[in-house]
């Protein structure tokens, strides 16, 4: 494993424009741990019964929502992010699942960086921080999971972030409905690699 001050020192020697290859080649290194987590831990956060719940709620409410109402409920999330008022923002943070998913977070000791959950749409349903955007549904780490089904495992590419300069991956997995066996939503998991 390779620690965060040679990822630091790495990044700095190639440069920019060298980045995106260096984090494909240690994303290799990473796969079987992250992998094995998103089977693992993040599993199991996916399977708790607050967490199901909150999307077959979601889903029975988005299940008719066309392109046009997905789009406008994304440009309200990014509106709310430096507005006052945040209802859907707070919706998707004070919920139940929400509040299991930070806790998820706070006892992972730093492991995890942000938890969220979508529904069938995308569309977010709960999460222990707040995120970019609203609808994950035109991105990989939804596709990748919720659209491969049961035993499908995501890994984003590394990154790093700004504000701790931790590099991360994101994992993500299918949520399954226990009772069908079906795929009703996705988990996306940001990792800190330091912490593997």
């Amino acid at each position: 494993m390779i620690s965060r001050v040679a990822l630091a020192t790495i990044v700095v020697v190639l440069g920019v424009t060298a980045q995106p290859a260096f984090a494909d080649k240690y994303l290799d290194e990473y796969t079987p741990p992250l992998t094995e987590l998103g089977r693992g831990r993040i599993a199991q956060l996916a399977e708790n019964p607050l967490v199901v719940d909150a999307i077959k709620a979601q889903n029975a409410v988005t299940s008719g929502y066309d392109q046009t109402k997905i789009d406008a409920l994304d440009a309200q999330w990014v509106a709310e992010v430096d507005a006052k008022n945040k209802p859907l923002i707070e919706a998707t943070l004070g919920n139940a699942a929400a509040k299991f998913l930070a806790a998820a977070q706070d006892e992972s000791a730093g492991l995890f960086t942000e938890i969220f959950v979508t529904d069938a749409k995308g569309l977010d349903v709960a999460q222990s921080t707040i995120t970019s955007d609203y609808w994950q549904g035109d991105e990989a780490k939804f596709t990748e999971s919720f659209g491969k089904g049961p035993g499908a495992v995501f890994l984003g590419d590394i990154e790093q972030d700004e504000s701790t300069q931790a590099f991360q991956s994101q994992v993500s997995i299918a949520i399954i409905d226990p009772a069908t066996g079906a795929a009703i939503g996705s988990i996306t998991v940001g990792v800190d690699l330091s912490q593997i």
